[in-house]
């Protein structure tokens, strides 16, 4: 076609970069033009310093003028001695930063490429380089052709660049004979691919819509989905048609690929509580197993403690009292209430009630923010539920059934939090004879994995439960305390008035937009000029959505440009679309056992390394390397969606809330959004959307199977 135009040149910065669908906005320096030239399109991931020909055509921009709107997207191995000084020093090549792709390039100049891959044994002519540093760059040039192929390929099929190396990880040679056979195993493997990933690959490649292998894998992935969602199991009547409706194919072809599941134990069917559930096999052996490890501890006659009125701090309330007597007298127990009602104080008089009898006992929580909260509470050593059982890279934990917790009582705090599998990895490690008590706040959004532990414990009446109601003096004067009381009766909150000393506010808005400037303006200038609370460290950002100008994503970005903006010296590196820079505060988004960080985790960038292609951060105080194809697991924390916030507290919380957000707007999530904070809470929305959230007292029910199982049992 005539007006297409082919462009060759190189990559001086990214100005934007989407790493869901690969839409990149990019600034190019081309050969004979004076200006640099703006290219966007959907392209493979690229870097600063990569030299490319680009196929496209011209367009002209209402806002940003002339642009070149690439179609095809061919990376080029530079030419000129800049050109491959860019290229090296991008940090596309282990072992090689800035520096050191300056000092090859003085001494090899335009012929540097050439001997870095025909004559490597070279590269020892060049000042620090010794044998360690020539074994990684050789490593990682010959690692790079390799790849080159899988790169290619996948990158044709959608699949970024992070995306590719993590498939070339995990397959090597065979990636692209395993993508070519059985696309879908991309899925099951590698974290990061999703089945519509897989599924794009699949019909790229020619597979067919019925293929076998196509519609087990969307049974499994619809299954999957509602696992995301906090569902234990699917209603096989809901799962066929859910799974039809997302492979596109009549609910009647399933029924085979369903049967072929049920075969091989890639599902499993139960009926439970007058349901056909279908499990994924995770959830069925973690659900039916805790049954079986609460009915085993609470038949399990008690050891004795020793009861005394000198046990028990003679501070607590007629209901705390009875709280901790409770806790003493019975196998598994619960202890529940909202902020303010003495939770923390019936752990403490119950822990050193434990301490006199000579008791051995063990604190620990869900996550490592709720563990370290918990000991400094109590001023005992508390432990992330994962470090208190030994968890192993591999997969295993130190105590198990066959060696467990040395322990008479266990303490969970946070246990709204507790997921169904881990809770069950957690009780086979404790012993018969032992003690249980959780503790949390039923009120909460539950846990962000699958189950409802807490509330179908309480539900099914088969442990004793103390409720704390009493709100006291020192915490009835909280503006906090006392809306997330009011919230719960189906009361709007009370706002301090501008210029009062309080600690809840609204900023009133209505469009999204202003939200978004309110939301940084508040963070950045106003919480720490009256109160002195340092925003990087002591605020957090909360909303329900992630997309939108008031979504996470977006506040992310607007926080991270005022709070951490770039600056002479201070590294940054983009990876995945987002710029990484160093200061920034960021999320882990999943659990990862080889780094010893969890999902929701918090932490710090403090360093960013080119040659060895690494970000660290810095979990108060535990650090954790990240390659860039493992950049992935980690989100900015500027904002967070109310979910991810749940066991961290923070003295400072601003929430984004508008009427947009409705299908989220439930009583107990804003209650747990409005509880995460300590001795600030600033709502920056309008009423009508706090109303809508408070009207709505209907939790979003989930499929889980554990409080029928209790019940059978009991």
């Amino acid at each position: 076609m005539s007006d297409y135009e082919t462009l060759e040149g190189l990559v001086e910065r990214i100005t934007f970069a989407n790493a869901d669908n690969g839409y990149t906005v990019l600034r190019l320096t081309v050969r004979g033009k004076p200006d640099l030239v703006t290219v966007v399109g959907n392209l493979p991931e690229v870097a600063a310093g990569e030299s490319l020909r680009l196929t496209g055509r011209w367009s002209s921009h209402t806002t940003y003028g002339k642009q070149f709107q690439a179609e095809r997207c061919e990376k080029l191995l530079p030419a000129s001695a800049e050109g491959i000084r860019r290229y090296l020093g991008s940090g596309l090549i282990k072992g090689i930063g800035p520096r050191m792709a300056d000092r090859i390039v003085e001494k090899f100049g335009k012929q540097t490429l050439y001997v870095i891959d025909h004559e490597p044994h070279r590269l020892r002519e060049v000042p620090d380089i010794g044998e360690k540093r020539y074994q990684l760059i050789t490593a990682a040039w010959e690692t790079q052709k390799a790849i080159k192929e899988v790169m290619v390929f996948l990158q044709g099929h959608g699949l970024s660049a992070g995306l590719a190396v993590k498939i070339y990880k995990r397959y090597g040679d065979a990636a692209i004979e395993t993508v070519t056979t059985d696309p879908y195993r991309l899925a099951r493997d590698i974290w990061g691919v999703g089945f519509k990933t897989a599924d794009k690959i699949a019909r790229a490649l020619g597979l067919p819509p019925d293929a076998p292998t196509r519609l087990e894998a969307g049974v499994v992935f619809a299954l999957a989905e509602l696992a995301d969602e906090g569902h234990a199991f699917a209603p096989e009547a809901e799962l066929l048609p859910q799974a039809a409706e997302l492979l596109g194919v009549p609910a009647e072809a399933l029924p085979p690929a369903f049967d072929r599941l049920l075969a091989a134990d890639r599902i499993y069917r139960d009926r439970v509580g007058g349901i056909e559930a279908v499990y994924l096999p995770p959830f069925f052996h973690a659900e039916r197993g805790l049954a079986e490890q609460f009915q085993r501890l609470i038949l399990t006659p008690a050891t004795q403690l020793p009861l005394t009125p000198t046990h028990f701090s003679t501070d607590l309330a007629s209901e705390q009292l009875t709280a901790v007597r409770m806790a003493f007298e019975n196998k598994v127990s619960v202890i529940t209430g909202g902020p303010g009602t003495g939770k923390t104080t019936c752990m403490k008089a119950f822990i050193d009630a434990l301490d006199q009898t000579g008791r051995r006992y063990a604190l620990a929580s869900p996550t490592g923010r709720a563990a370290k909260r918990l000991a400094e509470a109590t001023g005992r050593e508390a432990k992330t539920i994962h470090r208190l059982l030994g968890f192993s890279p591999d997969g295993t934990y130190k105590f198990n059934e066959q060696n467990q917790l040395p322990l008479d009582v266990l303490v969970v705090d946070e246990a709204s939090m507790l997921e169904m599998i881990l809770a069950y990895h957690l009780l086979r490690a404790v012993p018969a004879s032992a003690a249980v008590l959780l503790v949390g706040d039923v009120d909460q959004l539950p846990a962000v994995g699958a189950g409802n532990v807490l509330n179908d414990l309480i539900a099914s009446e088969r442990v004793p439960v103390a409720r704390l109601t009493q709100i006291f003096r020192q915490a009835a004067g909280s503006g906090i305390i006392t809306n997330a009381h009011r919230l719960m009766r189906g009361e709007m909150p009370l706002f301090s008035k501008a210029g009062e000393v309080g600690d809840f506010f609204l900023f009133d808005q209505s469009e999204e937009a202003e939200v978004a400037q309110w939301v940084v303006e508040v963070v950045t200038q106003r919480i720490p000029a009256r109160f002195g609370f340092d925003p990087l460290k002591e605020v957090i950002v909360l909303s329900p959505m992630h997309r939108g100008e008031a979504g996470v994503a977006a506040l992310n970005d607007r926080l991270q440009a005022t709070l951490n903006p770039p600056a002479p010296g201070k590294l940054e590196k983009q990876l995945g679309g987002r710029m990484f820079r160093v200061g920034d505060r960021v999320m882990q988004l999943r659990n990862n056992y080889d780094l010893d960080v969890y999902n929701g985790d918090v932490g710090r960038v403090v360093a960013i390394d080119v040659e060895e292609q690494r970000l660290s951060v810095n979990y108060e105080g535990q650090m954790a390397d990240y390659d860039w194809a493992n950049t992935d697991e980690i989100t900015h924390a500027y904002a967070a969606s109310v979910h991810k916030a749940q066991g961290s507290e923070y003295p400072a919380v601003v929430l984004a809330l508008l009427p947009r957000h409705y299908m989220l707007l439930q009583r107990n999530l804003l209650y747990t959004a409005i509880t995460r904070a300590q001795k600030l809470c600033v709502i920056v929305g309008n009423r009508r959307a706090i109303g809508m959230a408070v009207q709505n007292d209907k939790v979003a029910q989930r499929w889980t199977g554990l409080k029928a199982r209790l019940k059978e049992k009991g």
